[in-house]
């Protein structure tokens, strides 16, 4: 993979035509070094607004071949959700909606992206750390949590104060890993784990 990314990297300049044609292709390495360049694309700071829509497109309506961990994990941050932070506001409004109607759909990939997309790195107007825990890998949404958390302490605090007694295990302990050692005692203890 380090290979397919760094050729991602070298050819993130390519029209948005050439990676979809990309993320047609049977081989999963293929598709990943689409998601690879998409991914390049919209982290770039000279990126326009027009190029990060048309990326998102991209992603959304080819999101039929977006298939696997990698894939999402590469794309969904800045590709989905950065696109709330250079855009119109009615675009983030509609997007988040679409994201809430995934979370709780099928298939399982188009929820990961929907609790991907709200990493800490897309915009801070548009991060809702309120993922669904249970409905992707606890790892992962104990991870996305945090790093969310890394961004908003508070924020962090008053959900971990609403759902850690209900959180899986092992995505409270990812949630509170970064935390001082009373706060995680604090909130393990609240699921009636130890710390």
């Amino acid at each position: 993979m380090a290979d397919v990314f760094a050729l991602g990297k070298t050819y993130q300049a390519m029209e948005p035509a050439e990676p979809r044609k990309l993320l047609h292709h049977p081989a999963h390495e293929v598709r990943v070094g689409a998601v690879s360049i998409m991914d390049f694309q919209a982290r770039a700071k000279k990126t326009s607004a027009e190029r990060r829509q048309e990326l998102y497109d991209l992603y959304m309506n080819n999101h039929e071949r977006i298939d696997s961990w990698s894939m999402v994990d590469r794309a969904a941050p800045y590709v989905v959700g950065g696109t709330c932070g250079t855009s119109h506001e009615s675009r983030c409004t509609t997007w988040l909606g679409r994201r809430d109607r995934w979370s709780g759909g099928q298939p399982s990939w188009r929820r990961i992206t929907s609790s991907a997309s709200t990493t800490s790195r897309t915009p801070s107007g548009c991060r809702d750390p309120r993922a669904r825990p249970g409905r992707v890998g606890p790892e992962a949404v104990g991870g996305w949590v945090r790093e969310a958390g890394k961004q908003d302490l508070d924020r962090l605090r008053l959900y971990l104060d609403e759902f850690a007694a209900t959180m899986p295990r092992t995505a409270l302990r990812y949630a509170v890993e970064h935390l001082d050692a009373y706060e995680r005692s604090r909130y393990l203890g609240m699921r009636g784990g130890a710390a």
